[in-house]
């Protein structure tokens, strides 16, 4: 019995050691790797979402007598001028269709409601950072050059009176 377990064949102790450390050696050099790949890959989901929105945003205030979305928020929780109507029209104005003073509906109409929708959806796409699309407006802004996060947790920020659109993060994905 003695000879039967010297004749097999298998790892030693120090051959397995071995093999765990090298393997924790190559962990150490991929996972960094796979990290920055998902930051990069997050930081372009980023740039690709804000340029559609800011584009959509753009091509309302062309066709809307020169006024953002948001703006004119007439109909939009039935008051006008608030934050918080302010983000309900925004977002609606850009997913549904409207007339030429911002109103909004479900249908097209060839004669009232001719424009749009500027997004395709209900809502306005996730913000890799937050994985969520909600949106804060800002109506009161006292310099028409804000462009910083209020830091409140929505996905992102909108100025309605200079169509600034922003990432609403405290990181430095903000700037973008």
């Amino acid at each position: 019995m003695i000879t039967k377990f010297k004749n097999q064949a298998g790892f030693t102790l120090i051959e397995m050691l071995i093999v765990i450390v090298v393997l924790g050696i190559l962990a150490m050099i991929i996972i960094p790797q796979i990290t920055v790949s998902t930051e990069d890959a997050k930081v372009s989901t980023l740039q690709t979402n804000l340029s559609g929105v800011r584009s959509a945003v753009e091509t309302y205030y062309a066709q809307h007598a020169s006024t953002y979305p948001g703006r004119n928020n007439t109909g939009a929780a039935g008051t006008t001028g608030t934050d918080g109507a302010a983000a309900l029209a925004f977002v609606a104005q850009l997913t549904q269709y409207t007339s030429e003073a911002g109103l909004i509906s479900t249908t097209k109409d060839t004669t009232v409601y001719k424009y749009g929708p500027y997004i395709k959806g209900s809502a306005l796409p996730n913000n890799p950072f937050t994985s969520t699309s909600t949106l804060v407006c800002d109506f009161d802004e006292a310099v028409i050059t804000t462009r910083s996060p209020s830091g409140t947790g929505e996905a992102w920020r909108c100025f309605p009176i200079t169509g600034v659109f922003i990432a609403n993060d405290t990181t430095a994905h903000a700037a973008y």
